[in-house]
Order: structure tokens, then sequence, then C-alpha cells
């Protein structure tokens, strides 16, 4: 039977190392659950898997995706699932994206619209007062669940109803797998977080991610909507000589403990994750231990 092993947390928790220690020891594979390292290129600012890494371990929903094309959870979701039916053995679902997880975990039911660029155009040209205003006329349930600031699932939910005529709430739901599933949570105090962060981006900066933001823009352009993402914006306004290195990093840190925040208050609504302190000294040996009780019980 399959087995499905979930790592999340938030950002510089070290999800991946774990992973990494925790795949070697089962002898098994991982797959990605980070909405950024799908795209090819994007590769030091996203903290991707270096080489080293995926010669030790077999990764799997990286690299899949043009950095000028859109990947969507639903999308995600299809090639996740094929490879997750196709090994019986355990297998390492990594990351920090929510909705990449909670699309395998619950078996989100998505609605298989692909973005319309030109439909996308036309809505936010109207401002995102009038969008929400016309979601709660043609679908309020949905309405209720969205932020009236939450430009992006507004836009999606809009974007859906008029391609398809059917609100977006009659096309969603869950269709959980019948498979057993273990979800670690990696976590720390925000003062540990913080300082993981800094060194994570001191670290990024050290491995090129100058270097490679400015090739990103060369070939891409600077309007690509991934270079306004963490890490490549705010390196992308010390190329435009807006701000010093120095500034950038700082931003960076700041910003990407922002992002965290939002993480962690994503997934402890959760109850099914099982916690555990990254700073904890015997981390790999806990986390370990409740594998081999979690594969012994599923046999």
């Amino acid at each position: 039977m399959t087995k499905l092993i979930v790592i999340c947390g938030a950002t510089a928790t070290g999800k991946s190392g774990l992973a990494l220690d925790l795949a070697m020891r089962l002898d098994s594979v991982i797959l990605s659950a980070d909405s950024r390292q799908v795209y090819r290129e994007f590769n030091i600012g996203t903290a991707k898997p270096t080489e080293a890494e995926q010669n030790l371990v077999p990764h799997y929903l990286i690299d899949i995706c043009n950095p000028t094309n859109t990947m969507t959870v639903a999308d995600y979701q299809d090639q996740a699932q094929a490879l997750i039916a196709s090994r019986p053995h355990p297998l390492l679902l990594v990351g920090g994206t929510g909705l990449y997880i909670r699309s395998i975990t619950q078996g989100l039911i998505i609605p298989r619209v692909a973005p319309h660029k030109e439909l996308r155009s036309q809505l936010e040209s109207l401002g995102q007062r009038l969008l929400y205003d016309m979601l709660q006329q043609v679908d309020s349930i949905a309405a209720q669940k969205i932020h009236p600031n939450d430009s992006v699932r507004t836009l999606r939910a809009l974007e859906v109803f008029y391609v398809t005529g059917r609100p977006i709430s009659d096309q969603q739901g869950e269709n959980p797998p019948n498979y057993p599933i273990l979800q670690i949570g990696l976590d720390c105090d925000s003062a540990h977080l913080t300082q993981r962060i800094a060194q994570r981006t001191q670290k990024m900066i050290a491995d090129g991610l100058v270097a490679e933001v400015k090739y990103l823009c060369q070939k891409y352009g600077t309007d690509l909507p991934l270079l306004n993402t963490l890490g490549y914006q705010e390196i992308k306004q010390h190329l435009a000589g807006d701000i010093s290195l120095e500034e950038a990093k700082q931003l960076t840190v700041l910003h990407t403990r922002q992002f965290a925040k939002r993480q962690r208050t994503w997934f402890r609504a959760y109850p099914q994750i099982e916690w555990f302190d990254v700073e904890s000294p015997d981390l790999l040996d806990k986390v370990w231990q409740r594998l081999q009780e979690f594969i012994a019980n599923c046999s």
C-alpha cells in the first residue's frame, strides 16, 4: 500500500535537509511541494535542491514548468497524484506551499480552468473593490470565504465563473485519498526562525543569487511575474540601482519573515500535523522513530 509522509512548515525550518536524511534511510524519493521550485532556472532564490542532493535522492516535481508559463494547483495535483499512484513504497512530500500539500492530503476538487490572460486583464482593470462586489453577486458562498482584499482568489473565482458559467463554490470539494498519511510539521520560536532566515539569505547571496537574478532579468525581462517574488524582487531593485545590496538583503529577510508568519498560521490550522522543534538536537531520531511507528501500524 502507498504510504505518504509529509514534511511541512514555514520557510527556512530545514524541511529539505531533514527530508533528505529520511529519504536515504527509507530508500525513498522526494516529491517537492514548493510553488516556485516547479519553475526551471529559478534555483538559488527558491532554495532548490542542489545537483549533489538530487544525486543522493531522486527529487520530483521540480523544474517541470517554464518560467513564462503558469503552474496551476490543478496541474500540480495531477502530476503529484500520478507519481504517488505509481509508487507503492513510502513517499516524502516536502515543502511549504500549503495549498499544494492540501490538494494531495485532502484531495481537493479543483476546477480545471486554465488562466485566461485576456479575461484576467479585463477584470483586473476594474479594481479589487468592484471585483469583490461582482463576486458577491455571482457567488456569495465563495465571497464569504474570500477576504475582500484577496485579489488573487477573487480574480480566480470570477475567472472560473465566467469561463464555465458556474460558481466556483459549486465546483469545489474534497475527495481524500484512501492511503495512510503522516504529516510532520517543523517549527521553532520566532527569534530562531528569524536567525535561520537571515543565515539562509546570506548563503543565497554568497551562492550567486545576484548573478542568477541578473541572468533571469536579461533573459525574460524584468516584468516576469516570478521576478516579483521573495528574494528576486529585492535583488532586482538592487540591480536597478534603487537600493544597496545590504538593503536588499535586509528587505529579503523582512519579507521572508512576514511570509513565514503566514505559513505558520496556515499550517497551524490543521490538527493532523504533528509538530517537531527544529532546534532539538535529536530531531532526526525523533522523527525517524515516529516514521517507523507509522509504517509499522500501516503494515
